[in-house]
């Protein structure tokens, strides 16, 4: 299982999924460019004292990754969404993708996806905080799949 990240706009987000990714033991990456810099040193600094972001893949661009990415399915979070959380089947290998905060994803990285997949929410509101949507859709898919962390 693999959060991926469309590029971000707002690196406190990051650091947050950084850290969910760290907690549930699970990788992430990053498709650039990032509506902020994202340097080395920033990125100790976001991943705080969970360590260095080991699990962290950087692709420069959104061609880069996808044809990088052959190994799993890809599986869109996105507000316009076919098919509901609780309705979607998640398999161990999967990659939840998440766009932009302010944007999404354009239509052909959305085209490009094998399943797309909405977070069910008051019809009053417009969406989740990255962060948040990345937390709703990592631990459905971890808990579906059996996936989850030992509890203590």
């Amino acid at each position: 299982m693999k959060i991926t990240l469309y590029q971000p706009d707002i690196a406190q987000n990051l650091g947050s999924i950084m850290r969910l990714s760290a907690c549930f033991g699970v990788s992430l990456d990053i498709i650039e460019p990032c509506g902020f810099p994202l340097t080395a040193k920033a990125l100790r600094r976001t991943a705080m004292d969970y360590g260095e972001p080991t699990a962290l893949t950087r692709h420069k661009s959104w061609e880069i990754f996808h044809d990088s990415h052959k190994d799993s399915r890809l599986i869109l979070f996105t507000t316009k969404g076919a098919t509901a959380l609780d309705q979607f089947e998640f398999r161990p290998d999967d990659t939840l993708l998440f766009g932009r905060e302010s944007a999404g994803v354009p239509d052909d990285v959305h085209a490009a996806a094998d399943a797309r997949v909405i977070i069910p929410l008051n019809p009053d509101v417009r969406s989740f905080n990255l962060a948040t949507s990345a937390a709703i859709g990592i631990y459905e898919a971890l808990r579906q799949t059996q996936q989850l962390p030992a509890a203590l």
